[in-house]
């Protein structure tokens, strides 16, 4: 259905059209601007073509400015920078809305430190039977180094990235949830500051939950579980180098929290602790928030021949002698599978019902779920259990034939690696398409994160909107093309 608003000034919005299967943020179904939106739409409205592609060049410049870019692995030359791409339309969430989804994502996470901290402990969910014990255990993210290990403060997952989306239904249903090394929180703090630069006139228009105060909670954090005994902790930032593809965010955390960004050359261990090489001599590391794999993080216990690593820091960190977030082998939780069982964790572990309701998943591993996915593929999304960034992921129907029966060969030669669900109607939101002088509506998701430190919770007030720019595009992740927008919420 397309309308025409007879107030449109700059045409950007004539041909803009809702697809009724979907929940359009921006629009009701008559073509009316929603109220939260109107004063935005109106400031839109005013600008001619030329100012708008104006703006958006600012503010691709800002983000040039800063840094803020990222690699496609699939670059080869590694130099390629690419700005993520942003939008200056914000997406808006009124407080009554936020105020359940942050109840939510705080409740699943606190189920999701409880298991983690259970299956390297006493298992006792795997012998209720209310986890399949091989499903964890049997994933390359599991690490036998972390059995019997407590960290300071029992967290494992003190910084979590949970993935929504808004359904036809008007509800959030929880996506995925990212546990292991979640990314894409400089990307919130970093579109606020471009679009206060580009956009300031609607600021004081709205009133909204400040996002520049997430890395003083995120100090707080660090600081409620170091080491016991410290008084004064020194953090630091790993990174794995400037070759990461989320380099930018390593340094940009760093610098923003005052803590040095360091990589496993700059570090060694001594009688069991951890100390950073400087000019002025070693200096102690009590807290490290980590941007480096498992896999890379300590020769001694993991890939030998890692140069990224640093070896012996396993054993302080076993020794209580530095906190390393996350967790090691948290990856055991982020699964695609497990996922399905974290409305039973909440149950098991907090003894609530879940706030924010999962998407149904069928486990190819169980026969009448497997039965069901290849008789249904057409209407599915089937994915890879242990891929992130949208890698490996089957649309059913927007699939061939012939990558339909592909996919179901994949899924028969190993059963437990692939989950499915039902293809979920992610809600649109108008999005400025450059090429086309115009407003279009386009799928979009939430990322929200979640810290939890010894005695504290906090969630960014506000989260990475991210936008399928690709139209009728489902999959929001910047290396399948993705971009983002400001996510405003909004205050009382």
């Amino acid at each position: 259905m397309q309308h025409n608003n007879s107030d449109t000034t700059n045409g950007m919005f004539d041909d803009y059209s809702i697809n009724p299967d979907f929940l359009d943020e921006v629009f009701s179904p008559d073509g009316a601007v929603k109220p939260a939106y109107a004063m935005i739409i109106d400031q839109l409205k005013q600008y001619s073509t030329a100012d708008l592609a104006e703006l958006y060049e600012r503010a691709h410049q800002a983000f040039f400015e800063q840094g803020i870019t990222f690699r496609l692995p699939s670059d080869k030359a590694k130099t390629r920078e690419r700005v993520f791409p942003f939008d200056l339309l914000p997406r808006l969430i009124n407080s009554r809305e936020w105020e359940k989804l942050q109840r939510g994502v705080v409740q699943r996470n606190m189920a999701i430190n409880a298991f983690i901290h259970d299956v390297y402990h006493q298992q006792h969910i795997f012998k209720d039977k209310l986890v399949p014990q091989e499903l964890v255990t049997n994933s390359v993210h599991y690490s036998p180094a972390m059995v019997d290990l407590n960290p300071t403060g029992g967290i494992y997952n003190h910084i979590s990235g949970t993935d929504l989306v808004k359904h036809s239904d008007g509800e959030y249903y929880i996506l995925e949830d990212n546990v292991r090394t979640p990314s894409g929180m400089s990307y919130v703090l970093s579109n606020r500051e471009v679009m206060k630069r580009t956009m300031f006139q609607l600021f004081g228009k709205y009133s909204l939950q400040p996002v520049k105060e997430f890395t003083e909670h995120f100090l707080t954090m660090m600081r409620s579980v170091a080491p016991a005994g410290v008084d004064e902790p020194n953090g630091a930032v790993l990174t794995d180098g400037m070759q990461a593809s989320a380099y930018f965010e390593h340094a940009y955390m760093a610098h923003s929290m005052g803590v040095p960004l360091v990589e496993g050359k700059d570090l060694y261990v001594e009688q069991d602790t951890v100390y950073m090489k400087t000019v002025a001599g070693p200096k102690r590391i009590d807290v490290m928030y980590r941007r480096l794999d498992d896999e890379f993080l300590d020769p001694e216990v993991f890939e030998a021949d890692s140069v990224f690593g640093v070896p012996g820091i396993m054993r302080a960190y076993r020794k209580g002698n530095i906190n390393m977030l996350n967790a090691p082998g948290c990856g055991a939780a982020d699964d695609k599978a497990v996922y399905s069982y974290v409305p039973a964790m909440i149950r098991y572990y907090l003894g609530e019902e879940p706030i924010l309701n999962n998407v149904h998943t069928y486990l190819c591993s169980e026969e009448s779920d497997y039965k069901y996915v290849i008789e249904n593929m057409d209407t599915l999304v089937v994915k890879p259990v242990d891929e992130y960034g949208g890698k490996g992921i089957l649309i059913g129907s927007a699939a061939t034939k012939a990558e339909l029966s592909e996919y179901k060969q994949k899924i028969a030669q190993d059963r437990s690696k692939y989950i499915a669900q039902p293809i979920m109607a992610l809600s649109n939101h108008a999005t400025y398409i450059d090429g086309n002088n115009q407003f279009e509506p386009r799928h979009v998701d939430l990322r929200t994160y979640t810290l939890l430190g010894k005695d504290m919770q906090y969630v960014l007030q506000g989260g990475l909107t991210r936008v399928a720019l690709i139209e009728g595009n489902m999959i929001v992740n910047s290396s399948q093309g993705g971009g983002s927008k400001d996510t405003w919420v909004l205050e009382e």
